[in-house]
């Protein structure tokens, strides 16, 4: 494979040099917290994306391993994310929960693939706006899907339309149950103000507490909120056996057992169909990974290896459907919750799968009375932390083309999908590139002056910026009739950084007219690039090669050698 030039050299193999036991606790410390956050994330997850909340432990164990194990960054976490829910339940909705998994192994494929072609660098560099507004969209799409849970309003599944979604929530809104939105509030208020009640008195002096009080206070403080909300919403439940939907009651409970290894349903017939699902989750696991990669880089200074990052998370997309679980990426909460916690190498991501997975073979039935108005409330928060919503206060400060672009992203996410958002984010990004690059080419007249005046018959213009096909029609008016010198036109070229075909192919014309009015064109100060596409495709050797010059005052001397 050594034609593809690339090399498979997972992060785990560096960061075990010179491991110590130090290292070792500090990693198995921080595994263990994350993998304890991770729980109820992974199930809430999953219940968001409409499928059970295994699929979402399943996906947090095998994927969260094979990433750690195999990825490109040291303290990277995989698992399920919130930027999947919408785009897995509108998958799951349209095309069934077996064909998310056919979509899943062919997104691994091709994340593989991208890998392989070293396109990891250019994956990462979205364009920030795009990047803005599918993620806000995404924040407001998680939260409104969270909604039915929060309130316990009577709706049997909730549709994939944004529109709908609306319609529904607002003819049910009367069915709201008391018990499941206090439940609901009392876990977001919970997540809001955990533990920073108790920091901020603490901080200013004012919380006098007994010294064995205060010591379990900070002991308890260290628990994560979600986790918080999650053990006292089921106790909640247990003890006063409150009439809210749980776990149990809507899925019948957790398997506590590791899952089994299965086929899923194909045919070529099918997988023609799921082209748009399987990009969707490949590119977005991309992305998500690759920018999370990044955020941790920044955090712990180091660098990551984007295309071994693709590589693993394109295995583990391709391993986790064959154990009913959901596509996983990477995850920004849990990344950070990783560094925080003393994360040092990748060997913490892979005790956070370790935890999960004995969690699972020994706690699952301690999940029935997981009340789903605590796991909306954890989802509420997450999306609304995700959201990126001071962006939208920023936008006063850039061009329009910049707010055009983020805010047509994220209402295009918001009401018809993310497919959609991200190609015509892409396409609007390419024209306002293009347009901005070509107003930046210019060409204007040389000014004579003493030292190198422009002889009788002779017209001289400089070439300023990139002449491509956005900006080849700024040529057309050298070729005007009026334009047209008698003698020789001067194309001062060294301020030209770029030149495609399409300006060769204006260059081309302006030749071709001067030699039929018997004129010559004569170029200087050519840089490498458009130099090299000329002498390629020959345009230098049918301008003349003696009309190719280094600079100015020699393009002057081959007009007085002509002339003469």
């Amino acid at each position: 494979m050594a034609y593809l030039n690339f090399s498979f050299r997972p992060r785990l193999i560096d960061t075990l040099a010179g491991y110590d036991r130090q290292r070792f606790f500090n990693d198995v410390m921080a595994g263990l917290t994350v993998g304890v956050v991770a729980l109820p994330l992974a199930m809430a997850f999953a219940i968001a994306s409409g499928a059970k909340p295994e699929a979402g432990l399943f996906a947090a164990i095998i994927g969260g391993f094979l990433v750690s194990a195999l990825g490109g960054s040291r303290v990277q976490i995989g698992g399920p994310a919130g930027a999947f829910i919408v785009v897995i339940y509108g998958i799951i909705e349209k095309y069934g929960l077996a064909n998310l998994f056919i979509s899943t192994i062919f997104a691994g494929i091709l994340m593989v693939g991208m890998g392989m072609l070293r396109l990891g660098s250019v994956i990462r560099y979205i364009p920030v706006p795009i990047v803005i507004g599918f993620t806000n969209g995404i924040a407001v799409l998680i939260g409104l899907s969270q909604l039915k849970d929060f309130f316990g309003l009577d709706i049997a599944r909730m549709p994939g339309d944004f529109f709908s979604q609306i319609r529904l929530l607002y003819l049910h809104a009367h069915t709201a149950d008391l018990a499941t939105f206090l439940t609901a509030a009392g876990s977001l208020l919970l997540l809001i103000f955990w533990p920073k009640a108790y920091l901020a008195k603490q901080s200013a002096g004012k919380l006098m507490l007994p010294g064995i009080l205060d010591r379990v206070l900070r002991l308890i403080k260290a628990i994560p909120g979600p986790v918080l909300v999650l053990v006292l919403g089921t106790a909640l439940v247990s003890l006063f056996h409150l009439p809210i939907d749980t776990i149990g009651s809507r899925f019948g409970g957790i398997p506590q057992s590791l899952p089994d290894f299965r086929l899923p349903a194909f045919s070529w017939d099918l997988v023609k169909q799921l082209f748009a699902p399987t990009l969707t989750i490949a590119l977005l696991g991309a992305v998500e990974s690759l920018l999370c990669a990044r955020v941790a880089d920044n955090l712990i200074e180091d660098r990551h290896d984007p295309n071994q990052e693709l590589m693993a998370q394109g295995i583990a997309n391709l391993v986790v459907p064959f154990f009913g679980a959901l596509p996983v990426t990477g995850t920004m909460a849990r990344t950070t919750t990783n560094i925080r916690a003393g994360a040092t190498t990748p060997v913490a991501g892979i005790v956070h799968a370790m935890t999960l997975a004995v969690i699972l073979l020994v706690a699952a039935p301690l999940a029935n009375d997981i009340p789903l108005a605590a796991l909306a409330a954890i989802l509420v928060y997450v999306a609304f932390n995700m959201g990126e919503w001071h962006e939208f206060r920023r936008l006063k400060h850039f061009s329009n083309h910049y707010r055009l672009l983020v805010l047509a992203t994220f209402v295009l996410t918001v009401t018809i999908d993310l497919t959609t958002a991200v190609e015509v984010g892409l396409m609007m990004a390419c024209i306002f590139f293009i347009y901005r690059i070509s107003s930046l080419t210019d060409i204007v007249p040389i000014k004579p002056t003493l030292a190198h005046p422009l002889p009788k018959g002779v017209a001289g213009y400089a070439i300023f910026g990139s002449l491509f096909f956005g900006a080849a029609s700024k040529l057309e008016n050298l070729i005007s009739p009026k334009a047209i010198p008698a003698k020789a036109m001067i194309l001062e070229m060294h301020k030209l950084i770029s030149l495609d075909t399409t300006g060769l192919d204006g260059l081309e014309t302006i030749n071709k007219t001067l030699r039929r009015q018997g004129s010559q064109l004569i170029l200087c100060g050519l840089n490498r690039q458009p130099r090299s596409l000329m002498e390629r495709t020959g345009f230098l050797q049918r301008v003349g090669i003696d009309n190719c010059v280094e600079d100015l005052p020699a393009a002057l001397a081959r007009v007085h050698r002509i002339a003469d």
